[in-house]
């Protein structure tokens, strides 16, 4: 992963992210308690009652104030290429638990800790040829029988590529198919594998949106999570 590429970006990545996503009526933080409101139920339906959650790819902490809110006994560690978005970061939560840089092609360290894995939207900006690397390094940290979620764009979603190839920080990403995804982490280890769609209705349709949780298994929302879990 390219750490100058997303310094580059983290000071204005919250402005851009604003103008990049207006076409859908909401805001950055709409989106980021979206996934932790919907990690929390994917947790609960797996009787999953984490005590540690490793947030892969957090960039300038936009999920912290939605994991103290869904799951506020975990203690959270906040994990990035990018020094300067962790930077920007800890200004912005002083308090957060523990924020970690990863170098070196390697996650800090760490034995089989986390109950949940978490990422949001970061495998698009990883080369493909990289994923396998750090799925398995995710798995190695993961406790057994712990599980990782990951959240992708959806490249079968019009609006998803249009808004992804008008954004200068996903300048040099490439959408990743469910199904591949789905694959590679079979390939790193992971078990149990299941995807759910999500993210269909703007909030000019916001009436709808009670609609989504049924919807999971139709690949055309905006995103979509797959889960897996280590033996």
């Amino acid at each position: 992963m390219d750490q100058t590429e997303f310094d580059l970006f983290a000071d204005n990545y919250y402005e851009q992210h604003v103008r990049n996503i207006s076409i859908t009526g909401e805001g950055p933080e709409y989106f980021a308690e979206y996934k932790i409101n919907a990690l929390k139920q994917i947790a609960d339906r797996a009787k999953l009652s984490p005590s540690r959650i490793f947030d892969f790819g957090a960039g300038i902490g936009n999920s912290i104030p939605f994991f103290r809110k869904y799951f506020p006994g975990a203690q959270i560690a906040s994990a990035d290429v990018s020094a300067r978005s962790l930077e920007i970061c800890r200004e912005r939560f002083p308090d957060a638990d523990n924020l970690l840089l990863i170098e070196e092609d390697r996650i800090p360290p760490l034995g089989e800790l986390y109950d949940i894995v978490f990422s949001a939207c970061v495998f698009h900006h990883i080369p493909h040829d990289e994923h396998r690397h750090w799925l398995m390094e995710l798995r190695r940290i993961t406790r057994p029988g712990g599980m990782i979620a990951i959240f992708e764009h959806n490249p079968l979603n019009p609006l998803t590529v249009r808004a992804v190839r008008t954004c200068p920080f996903d300048e040099n990403a490439r959408l990743l198919f469910a199904r591949t995804l789905m694959k590679r982490l079979r390939s790193a280890g992971w078990n149990e594998g299941a995807v759910h769609y999500n993210v269909f209705f703007p909030r000019s349709l916001a009436a709808l949106r009670p609609l989504e949780e049924r919807l999971g298994w139709l690949p055309f929302g905006a995103q979509y999570v797959a889960v897996a879990r280590k033996d």
